[in-house]
């Protein structure tokens, strides 16, 4: 599994889980959030207001997790008020992964080693721009959705 973060003014290093280990809850708090991310966006946002958002992974939803979340992101969208399975509305879903996965895929990996490496270089050579670009197309998105009335739209 990898974990990677975006925001408007850059993006995070990735964060690699090594094969086998499950990624519940009390992995999810400990090993990502209070080891890794809570720093990371520390530094990163000081105490600049920003939001949080996560998919719908069971670790993500768990309710030790939100409560964390809540505690301590000041601007963390719940899983309440997240719609389900809406990748739509997710930039790392609608656009961040289908990059890595583009560019990564294009020649075969020969070793879990060497997925990392390709992973990390592509991450890394993603702009500030393109992510800039890609927050940026959110507003519009979400302007699409509620048009839908929630359901299915397209994106030109």
């Amino acid at each position: 599994m990898v974990w990677a973060g975006i925001s408007a003014s850059g993006k995070k290093p990735l964060i690699f889980v090594d094969p086998g280990v499950k990624v519940n809850k009390d992995y999810y708090l400990r090993e990502f959030f209070q080891r890794v991310l809570k720093p990371r966006f520390k530094s990163h946002f000081g105490r600049r207001v920003w939001i949080f958002q996560q998919d719908s992974a069971p670790a993500h939803k768990a309710k030790e997790v939100q409560d964390w979340c809540k505690a301590n992101f000041p601007g963390f969208i719940s899983a309440q008020e997240w719609p389900p399975y809406s990748p739509d509305l997710n930039p790392m879903d609608y656009s961040f992964w289908s990059i890595l996965e583009s560019r990564v895929c294009a020649k075969p990996q020969k070793s879990l080693e060497s997925l990392r490496h390709s992973l990390t270089r592509e991450w890394d050579l993603i702009t500030l721009k393109e992510v800039r670009a890609i927050c940026e197309n959110f507003s519009s998105r979400l302007r699409l959705c509620i048009k839908a009335k929630g359901g299915h739209f397209e994106t030109s």
